[in-house]
């Protein structure tokens, strides 16, 4: 029994890290198309208050929160990449483990 197949899971978790990096600079391809519409209503809201010579502190709040509900939403995706790569690893141990133990030596 070979090492276990986790080429895939890799793939997918490298994948992840290089969105949430992209994130962290603010760069809108990764976001989900509720993300997107959440930040630019957000800054149109700001950029409309700005010409009106009103405060932004709203506008920045929401902003804010749509960039940390990204942030967070690609944390959670990465977190449960991992924890199913661990899962194949286990798999992969316990059956290698239980072939060894059915031998006759």
């Amino acid at each position: 029994m070979g090492k276990p197949d986790t080429r895939r899971l890799d793939r997918e978790i490298r994948q992840a890290n290089r969105k949430l990096e992209a994130v962290r600079e603010r760069e809108m391809w990764p976001l989900t198309n509720s993300e997107r519409r959440a930040i630019v209503a957000a800054m149109a809201g700001g950029g409309y208050r700005v010409v009106r010579g009103r405060s932004t502190g709203r506008a920045e709040a929401r902003l804010e929160s749509a960039w940390t509900g990204a942030e967070t939403r690609l944390i959670a995706e990465i977190t449960a990449l991992h924890t199913e790569r661990q899962r194949v690893v286990n798999e992969a141990a316990a059956a290698k483990a239980a072939k060894k133990s059915s031998g006759w030596w």
